[in-house]
């Protein structure tokens, strides 16, 4: 059996195509088997929901009059810091960006209020954006000062563009020292007080396609909301870690570069977040839809949570000071049980991504597919697979000498 994306999307034309989520084709594969759902399934939708750094925007904002060169200048957005070095009228405003008198963790652990993830989903959201702009003034862009509010609606582009989303299994994060921490996955209490996730596991895009033979460059998705693509490969993709028998990796390892038309978006799948002691960031919906070309593609679809296990990092110590070592592996089915075993204790556990929002971005992503909102895309380039050999390096660090 087989079936080509162009016979799929002509059968969601004609409104016959079969799609279900990946929740719901564990238990018709299950009942019918892989090769029958295989033939009678067309589409499987996935879905996550959760903290994704290396996330952000950028927007054209139109020329003032007189014009001003923003490049080599400075702009802020409700105070916080864009990236002007991009040309006269583009800045890029990155989920991470911080105020300069936010007092970071100058008084630990630091709030970090309010930062570039939340101008995004202000932005998107239709609010008003105070812009705050100078520059050193040219013969053909003489202005050195721009204060203005704002609007997307008035915004010539306006895109998101997150590259490293997605991430393809994660560390379950642990803390083994006699303190609080705190860090990107969460407050972390001492002596193994808790074990914080992220990710919606037997939901999750690139854990439902876990060697990229459906998802590549060009893929369309659900992004924050509205239809974006996915550009590239994220940063930091490692294709080359500890896979299962049925190619579940069990480390890090793929990633997303996306972008889309932030005006499509909405502040529901767009939320800024503040990481207690550790700082700021953005909450994107993505969902991602597979097309079932063959048995073995829509085998990778019925993963479950119980075969899909994560290593156990202590934040503490092999984290901040990369070193390989863990402290168990444990599978999501156990993570999300609320408690697993580790080093004979029972210890609780809890998830920074949502499995239920996850759930609504599938059912969402069904429903334009169902309706004709959304054709499957042929990706233009695959991912780079195991085959490319790609490993992700830590920095070559090498002394400057003075």
């Amino acid at each position: 059996m087989a079936k080509t994306i162009a016979e799929i999307n002509e059968k969601i034309k004609q409104g016959k195509a079969v799609v279900v989520t990946a929740e719901e084709i564990i238990g018709i594969a299950k009942e019918k088997g892989i090769k029958k759902a295989a033939q009678e399934v067309d589409v499987v939708t996935t879905g996550t929901f959760g903290p994704m750094c290396s996330s952000g925007a950028y927007l054209n904002i139109g020329h003032s009059k007189p014009r001003i060169k923003l490049g080599g200048g400075r702009a802020y957005l409700n105070d916080v810091p864009a990236y002007t070095g991009l040309a006269a009228a583009d800045i890029f405003i990155g989920s991470n960006a911080l105020p300069d008198d936010d007092p970071r963790n100058k008084i630990h652990p630091g709030e970090f209020n309010y930062g570039g993830g939340h101008v995004i989903e202000e932005l998107v959201a239709g609010k008003d954006i105070r812009l705050v702009a100078t520059a050193y003034g040219t013969d053909c862009y003489p202005r050195k000062r721009l204060e203005t509010w704002i609007n997307i609606k008035d915004l010539n582009e306006v895109v998101l563009f997150n590259i490293r989303n997605a991430y393809q299994n994660y560390n379950v994060a642990a803390n083994t020292s006699d303190r609080t921490i705190y860090t990107y996955m969460g407050v972390l209490r001492a002596d193994l007080g808790n074990i914080n996730f992220c990710s919606a596991g037997q939901l999750s895009p690139l854990l439902n396609d876990p060697y990229y033979k459906t998802i590549g460059i060009g893929t369309k998705i659900f992004l924050g909301g509205g239809i974006g693509f996915v550009a590239w490969h994220g940063t930091q993709h490692n294709p080359n870690v500890p896979r299962t028998e049925n190619g579940v990796p069990t480390r890090g390892a793929g990633a997303l570069c996306v972008i889309g038309d932030l005006k499509q978006m909405s502040p529901k799948w767009l939320v800024g977040t503040s990481m207690l002691g550790y700082g700021c960031t953005i909450t994107v919906g993505i969902g991602v839809p597979i097309p079932i070309l063959s048995e073995e593609i829509l085998r990778y679809t019925t993963v479950t949570d119980a075969e899909i296990f994560s290593a156990i990092v202590d934040y503490s110590d092999a984290y901040p000071n990369l070193k390989p070592d863990i402290l168990g592996e444990v599978s999501y089915a156990q993570l999300k049980s609320g408690k697993v075993t580790l080093q004979g204790r029972e210890v609780p556990t809890a998830s920074l991504s949502s499995y239920p929002r996850a759930v609504e971005i599938a059912n969402t992503l069904k429903e334009w597919i169902l309706s004709g909102k959304l054709l499957l895309t042929e990706p233009v380039a695959p991912l780079p697979g195991v085959e490319s050999g790609i490993t992700f390096k830590p920095l070559n660090e090498r002394p400057i000498e003075e």
